[in-house]
C-alpha cells in the first residue's frame, strides 16, 4: 500500500471512531499527524518509509537467538511448521521449491516491514528500530545475501538486490469468462460444502478407503473423483502420478475451468479421440476453446515438456 493511500484510510478509520466533532456528519475526530503516523508503518521497495536507526549482523545474531531462534531455527532452517528462513536456491524451478526470504522473496523491503509490524510473533512490534534493522541484517547474513560486517541502516539496507528480484514479473495470461448458468441450473439444496480440497490441502483429510472428504455439518460427503480407478499404469503414466498430484490434480479432481475430470471415461472419451500430440500440444502450450480454458503447463512453467507429457498420460490411463 502506498504511503499516501495508507495515511487517508488511517484518516477514515480514526474519524469513524467516534469523539469529537468533525466534517459535515459530525462524526469521529480529525486525525493528528501523531495519530497518523501510527498507522503508516509500510516501507516501499525503494526504501522509502525506512526510519532512522542502524543495527549490524553480529548484534541482529543475538537479538535473533532471543527473539526469532525458537520458532525459525537457529540458523533459519524453521522448527516444526514454523516458516524456514534461509536456504532453498535451486529449488523453485522443482515440483518440491522451498520458498524463503533468501531464494523467493523479490524485496529486502518486506523484510524490514514484516519483522517490525509482526515479530516477534508473541510481542509484535515491540522490536525498536535499531532492532529491526539488526534482524533483518542477521537474516540476510544466513542466506549469504551481505556480509558479516554489514552493517544495516536506512541508505544500505535500501540498496540491498534480492536473488530472485528478476524472476517476478507481470502476470500476462488472458482474463477468461465462463458462461453463465442463467436457467435450468442445479438445485443449491443439493450443495455440500466440504473442507477438503483434493490436490489443494493434504491428502490425508481423505478417508482413503472409501474416498470421502469430511463435511461441515458432520458426516461425510462423496468425492467421486477423490482417487482415480486403480488401474494398471505404464512407466511414463506412473512417472506422471508425481507430476499430476503436484500441478494438475486440483483442477482434474474437481473439473475446475472445464478441465476433464481424471477417472471420468466420457468426459475424457471426446479429448483421447484427438489423440496424444493434440493433448500434448493443449497441456504445454496452453488452450482456451467452449470446452473450457488449460493454462500453459497447468500455470507452472517450470515443468519440463516430458513432465507434462507423463502427467498427461497418466490422466489418459487413468480415465479409459
Amino acid at each position: 500500500m502506498s504511503k499516501s493511500l495508507n495515511s487517508a484510510l488511517a484518516a477514515v478509520l480514526l474519524v469513524c471512531a467516534g469523539g469529537v466533532q468533525a466534517g459535515v456528519l459530525g462524526l469521529g475526530s480529525t486525525a493528528t499527524p501523531e495519530m497518523i503516523a501510527g498507522w503508516d508503518i509500510d516501507i516501499r521497495p525503494d526504501g522509502q518509509g525506512l526510519p532512522d536507526g542502524e543495527g549490524s549482523v553480529a548484534d541482529g545474531e543475538a537479538i535473533y537467538e532471543a527473539q526469532c531462534a525458537s520458532c525459525h531455527g537457529s540458523f533459519g532452517e524453521g522448527v516444526g511448521r514454523w516458516p524456514v528462513l534461509s536456504g532453498g536456491f535451486g529449488t523453485l524451478d522443482t515440483l518440491d521449491p522451498k520458498k524463503t526470504v533468501g531464494s523467493y522473496w523479490p524485496y529486502a523491503s518486506t523484510l524490514w516491514d514484516y519483522i517490525h509490524r509482526a515479530m516477534p510473533y508473541a510481542a509484535p512490534q515491540s522490536l525498536t528500530d535499531d532492532e529491526v534493522y539488526s534482524v533483518a541484517a542477521y537474516v540476510l547474513y544466513l542466506n549469504d545475501i551481505v556480509d558479516d560486517d554489514f552493517i544495516s541502516n536506512r541508505e544500505t539496507f535500501s540498496k540491498v538486490k534480492m536473488p530472485n528480484e528478476a524472476n517476478f514479473y507481470v502476470d500476462n495470461r488472458p482474463d477468461v469468462q465462463n458462461t453463465r448458468c442463467m436457467e435450468n441450473c442445479a438445485d443449491p439444496r443439493q450443495f455440500e460444502i466440504v473442507t477438503t480440497i483434493n490436490g489443494v490441502t493434504p491428502t490425508g483429510h481423505f478417508k482413503e478407503d472409501s474416498g470421502v472428504a469430511a463435511n461441515h455439518y458432520g458426516g461425510a460427503t462423496p468425492i467421486a473423483t477423490a482417487k482415480a480407478t486403480e488401474v494398471a499404469l505404464s512407466d511414463a503414466a506412473t512417472n506422471g502420478k508425481s507430476v499430476y498430484d503436484k500441478a494438475c490434480m486440483a483442477c482434474h479432481t474437481m473439473g475446475i475451468a472445464g478441465a476433464p475430470k481424471t477417472g471420468d471415461v466420457a468426459d475424457w472419451s471426446t479429448r483421447i479421440a484427438q489423440g496424444m500430440d493434440v493433448l500434448h500440444s493443449n497441456a504445454i502450450n496452453g488452450y482456451q476453446g467452449e470446452k473450457g480454458v488449460m493454462p500453459a503447463k497447468g500455470g507452472n512453467m517450470s515443468l519440463s515438456d516430458d513432465e507434462v507429457r507423463d502427467a498427461v498420460l497418466y490422466m489418459v490411463e487413468s480415465s479409459q
